[in-house]
């Protein structure tokens, strides 16, 4: 009976083991050309969302290896990119794609670099404004009048 215990005790390792997470640069075997270049295409253009800013191809995160693998089981059972994309969008969010759609809950991810480079420039506009009210106070009636007597003018 105690072996019988430790025997289904070790069965999710031997279930689990064909699910390993496919680390980068592992040779994958694929039926045809297409479902490659489908594979390669998809880890190219989705992102890893535990790194920053990188592609599935160039995270070595495990959660990268566990999304090649899932991209590579829906490939190898003949889903298409459109379907396989939906898949990861739907679990991940529209940050696991490079290149979002642009739809109001990704308008801060199109707009958020122009709009923070404007808030930059009037910041920049604000300061220079104020240094130059800073600096042209203008002159007193006592240096207006001194300035007078120099230069021989009346101001």
């Amino acid at each position: 009976m105690r072996w019988l215990w430790s025997v289904l005790r070790c069965l999710p390792l031997l279930v689990s083991a064909p699910l390993a997470a496919i680390p980068v640069g592992t040779p994958l075997e694929f039926e045809t050309p297409a479902q490659e270049e489908q594979y390669q295409t998809l880890i190219r253009e989705l992102r890893c969302t535990v790194c920053q800013n990188q592609s599935l191809v160039n995270s070595n995160a495990g959660l990268a290896q566990d999304l090649r693998r899932n991209i590579y089981q829906m490939t190898r059972a003949g889903q298409d990119q459109e379907r396989i994309t939906e898949f990861m969008v739907s679990r991940y969010g529209d940050f696991v794609l490079y290149r979002p759609p642009l739809q109001p809950n990704t308008y801060l991810l199109w707009f958020g670099p122009i709009l923070f480079l404007l808030v930059g420039v009037l910041v920049l506009v604000a300061m220079i404004g104020r240094q130059r009210r800073a600096h042209d106070k203008g002159l007193s009636a006592e240096e207006r009048a001194r300035l007078a007597d120099l230069t021989g003018q009346r101001l």
